[in-house]
């Protein structure tokens, strides 16, 4: 088994070192974490040569990210590595929430049936960056470069001139554009002159990995003061190998040097295995980590030919798993515009809509996070005995369960206001308006097998879902095949009990079609398309309108 906290990658000297003028790529990425390496695949895929920058040559030491959502996972899917992950990863669906010592309710996260993945799975991030990175190294369009730091940025109307520093000192890079990944202490977002504003959190945590062989159940335990760790809260679930994540609330006066001690977390943890009836358990501690966390992000996401995704551009707290879900999604929002730019099929514009679609959904986890927070570390008395009695109440009340917030998980934003929408001129229910991502089912294929219906989009060009049988499916299909534009056609058939669940999802009836983008979110829908309908439709998702 591959240990991936340990690998090294090697420096290799690059003939662009050498070049003059300094050599042009369309597009450059800085900072080989998941966020990037997820564009730089997701680009590759579309026949979008990509250069990626790391300034360092490894990948994430400790768990550090863990839970990633289903989104990310159906990302993953289309990038050729889900499976891996989700093979890899634990799922869970259970969850427990204690008040004291005492049970107070549990939940269960398991989405509705029809959906080829869980709602989300456990999986170290060092493992997430590996499988990317073995995966971007069978794309012959990714060129990875190992200790090269970006020092400085120089912004051209066509363009943007890179510094970067090696091992064997400085060359310059020309590119069409720059994605910025490069985290929270964004180096580009500091050249630029940029900052990420928002709300500090005056707390510590301490995570820890503690791989143990205790026959613990595959759930997710959350404690608001318990016995154990008096005055504080303690969160801890399985991850893959056999390893536990530990977080224990500190306070803001810990010192952050000595409570990542081993001495100091070993009676932790062994008080946490006791009060749970673990006393003769024992257990090794892996990585450790004391963290202070803010609510923050950059006023706008792109700033010339330079867009920033993932931490450099916004952060969470890390309840609900926001930070590197969202992350994913940037880069899966990012890429197909990028490429759409870059082969002359849509204007430069497209990539506003980027900057306003994700700044958006920042908006939208920042407030779910900053929820979270308040009700995990509440900051007055007053603050707390609500909290307390909201804990109080869920023993007996459901209601007061809807008010528990100890991290509502990571689910991706509903775009309802993009620009890049068609507005109904039909009547629908449900969930799957313009802007929604696409929400899976099973399907079944023109051959009679049976598949999952997001397996079946086109991660490279709009895809139609074409709902029912009969003479209005038939129309619709007709409109779909003679029109003049690349555009992948999905038939779902709604008389088995496969195609029912779709068909219901989508409040479909014969002949709706449904209009989704390369990214696989909704952009328009119709009982009936006419070919104006449909390139109207793509016109306006391609910012051309």
């Amino acid at each position: 088994m591959i240990d991936y906290q340990s690998l090294r990658f090697d420096y290799r000297r690059h003939a662009d070192q050498d070049a003059a003028p300094p050599a042009y790529h369309p597009v450059v990425i800085v900072g080989a974490g998941p966020v990037g390496l997820t564009l730089a695949i997701d680009l590759a895929l579309r026949q979008v040569p990509v250069v990626l920058l790391d300034n360092d040559n490894t990948l994430s030491s400790g768990s550090r990210a863990i839970c990633f959502a289903k989104r990310s996972l159906e990302v993953f899917d289309r990038l050729g590595c889900g499976d891996r992950m989700v093979d890899k990863g634990v799922s869970w669906s259970v969850g427990k929430v204690f008040f004291h010592d005492e049970q107070v309710y549990r939940f269960d996260l398991l989405p509705e049936p029809g959906h080829e993945r869980p709602a989300f799975i456990n999986l170290q991030q060092y493992y997430v960056e590996g499988y990317l990175v073995e995966r971007a190294a069978a794309l012959p369009l990714i060129d990875l470069r190992w200790n090269n730091k970006v020092t400085g940025i120089e912004q051209r109307d066509d363009g943007a001139v890179l510094t970067v520093e090696t091992p064997e000192g400085n060359y310059q890079l020309a590119a069409g554009y720059v994605a910025a990944c490069d985290g929270s202490r964004s180096n580009l977002r500091q050249l630029l002159g940029q900052e990420a504003k928002g709300r500090t959190f005056r707390d510590r945590f301490l995570i820890a990995d503690i791989t143990m062989d205790a026959p613990l159940p595959t759930e997710r335990r959350f404690w608001f003061d318990p016995s154990f760790h008096p005055g504080q809260s303690v969160l801890l679930h399985k991850q893959a190998d056999g390893m536990w994540r530990v977080d224990f609330q500190l306070g803001w006066d810990a010192d952050p040097v000595a409570e990542r001690k081993p001495e100091n977390i070993t009676p932790r943890v062994r008080a946490l295995l006791d009060s749970i009836g673990f006393a003769d358990v024992q257990f090794q501690i892996g990585w450790a980590s004391v963290y202070t966390f803010a609510c923050q992000r950059m006023e706008r996401f792109r700033h010339g030919r330079v867009l920033f995704a993932g931490d450099s551009a916004h952060g969470v707290s890390p309840f609900g798993a926001r930070g590197a879900n969202s992350g994913v999604q940037d880069a899966d929002n990012l890429a197909w515009k990028l490429a759409a730019v870059l082969k002359g099929d849509a204007p430069d514009a497209l990539l506003d809509s980027y900057a306003s679609e994700r700044e958006y959904a920042a908006d939208e986890n920042i407030r779910h996070s900053t929820r979270a927070t308040d009700f995990i570390t509440p900051k007055s008395e007053v603050s707390r005995l609500f909290r307390d009695a909201v804990l109080e109440l869920t023993k007996r009340h459901a209601f007061a369960r809807t008010l528990v917030n100890s991290g509502r998980l990571s689910v991706p934003a509903v775009l309802r206001d993009s620009p890049l929408n068609t507005v109904d001129a039909d009547a629908f229910k449900g969930a799957m308006v313009p802007g929604a991502a696409a929400a899976d089912a099973p399907t079944v294929r023109a051959d009679g097998s049976t598949g999952w219906l997001l397996r079946e989009c086109h991660g490279q060009q709009f895809t139609a879902l074409v709902f029912g049988a009969g003479e209005a499916a038939e129309r619709s299909a007709e409109v779909l095949k003679a029109f003049d534009a690349p555009l992948h056609i999905v038939r779902v058939q709604g008389t088995t009990p496969e195609g029912e669940l779709a068909t219901q999802r989508y409040d479909a009836q014969p002949g709706t079609v449904y209009l989704l983008r390369p990214d696989q979110h909704v952009c328009a829908r119709w009982r009936q398309p006419t070919p104006a309908n449909i390139r109207a439709a793509i016109d306006r998702a391609l910012a051309k309108a």
